[in-house]
Parts: C-alpha cells; structure tokens; sequence
C-alpha cells in the first residue's frame, strides 16, 4: 500500500468513527506531571554522576551557561529538560545504558 493509500485510508476510517459506523480500540494511559525542580537538585543530579558543568552540559545537551543558570537559580529547565533531569535523578545508569556517555 502506498503511503498515499494508506493516508487516506485512516481518515476514512475517522470518517466512518465520527459517524459511529466502526468502533475502535482505546487505551487509557495517565502522565504523570512534568515535575518541578531545583536549582539544589540540578547541582546534585549533576554531583551524582561526578561531573562538571562542562560535561553535565555536553551529555544532557545543553550549553556550559544553561547549566550555569540553572544551578544558580538564574533560569529555569522547562518541559523536556526537566523531565529528563527527573529521569536522571531516579535512573543513574541512564547515562550508560542509552550510550550517551561510555567508560
């Protein structure tokens, strides 16, 4: 099937559901809340994997003034960077196992 095929294929098939003729499967899932953190918590995510700002920085992919900032309390992490700084505080390997930084 072609892309164009199958493009309009799903939105017939949205058609045919908003008319109520097909029925579909659903899932409910729950999000937890991007969570708030501190300037203290960034320091000691960063503390805890024994880098500097420098290399914090580079592995999380953010400039040296980013982190900077962020521990300072200047600036901070919005949406993805803190859920990926909450990911890091709860999984230390994460580093490693998603090869970001190998020794």
């Amino acid at each position: 099937m072609s892309v164009y095929d199958s493009i309009i294929q799903g939105l017939n098939e949205a058609v045919e559901y908003e008319k109520g003729n097909i029925k579909v499967r659903t899932a409910q899932c729950t999000v937890t809340p991007v969570p708030e953190i501190t300037s203290a918590e960034i320091k000691d995510i960063r503390l805890s994997f024994g880098m500097t700002q420098a290399t914090f920085a580079k592995a999380i992919g953010v400039s040296v003034k980013t982190v900077e900032a962020w521990e300072s309390g200047t600036n901070k992490p919005i949406g993805i960077a803190r859920r990926f700084l909450s990911v890091l505080k709860s999984d230390p390997e994460i580093f490693t196992k998603s090869n970001i930084i190998t020794v």
